[in-house]
């Protein structure tokens, strides 16, 4: 498996400004969590004490704390003898999260006629930032758009250990999302689909929009899964 490469570590670097020699883990684990998630690290890539602590230039007490945290969080797995990676996450970890996804946020939408116009706004105007982007281009921005869509539709349970739980669950979806070649192929079909969902909520009609909203998630689910199943990514399946 690959390690932090020479431009991983100089994109570090220029993190560490904003640190102190006192910085806690939270921070740090803050910066790592944000770079697994954004693809700087992708899957597969080993997280080096060495080369990470001096591209931060932070203790080892410290980044062995983030490192505890993010293996906590499912952003990082530790291998005996060989230390702490990237996961690469299998099939059985795409249709493990797509069963929380759809209790979680099929439920949450249920509640669209209960839950607060702030929170039904939230939802909109998350799609409003996917169909900008898409306008644009810039694929990428569709993505985190996207996951900010489906974390706006948590929220409509009004539960901060729902909007926690659905928080890591799209950190590892991020994971997965390495597995989709063309992020224009993959997502502008969505885009589309949030926008039905978002008006339902927006109406408060919690039935259809969680009813659309399954089907969409069935139907991203057997998509990500046939990703899984091409021969690029058929070595990677069950490698941790």
């Amino acid at each position: 498996m690959p390690g932090v490469t020479e431009e991983m570590a100089s994109a570090l670097a220029r993190d560490r400004y904003g640190l102190v020699p006192a910085s806690t883990a939270d921070r740090v684990t803050e910066l790592l969590r944000t770079h697994i998630m954004e693809g700087l690290f992708p899957p597969g890539t080993r997280l080096s004490e060495e080369v990470i602590g001096q591209a931060l230039g932070v203790s080892r007490n410290t980044l062995r704390e983030a490192f505890r945290l993010l293996c906590h969080e499912r952003l990082a797995v530790h291998q005996m003898n060989r230390g702490i990676f990237v996961p690469v996450l299998t099939r059985e970890d795409v249709t493990d999260i797509y069963a929380l996804r759809r209790l979680v946020e099929g439920g949450a939408a249920r509640l669209a006629g209960a839950a607060s116009m702030t929170a039904r706004l939230a939802v909109r105007a998350a799609v409003d930032a996917a169909e900008t982007a898409a306008q644009a281009g810039r694929w990428f921005e569709v993505r985190t758009a996207d996951l900010h869509f489906h974390q706006a539709i948590a929220a409509l349970a009004g539960s901060p250990r729902v909007d926690e739980l659905m928080r890591r669950a799209l950190a590892e979806l991020r994971l997965i999302f390495h597995a989709m070649a063309d992020p224009e192929q993959f997502h502008a079909p969505y885009v589309r689909r949030n926008r039905v969902i978002a008006e339902s909520i927006m109406l408060g009609n919690g039935e259809t929009a969680e009813k659309e909203l399954l089907a969409y998630l069935g139907d991203a689910e057997r998509q990500i899964l046939d990703a899984y199943g091409a021969p690029e990514h058929a070595g990677a399946i069950g490698a941790r």
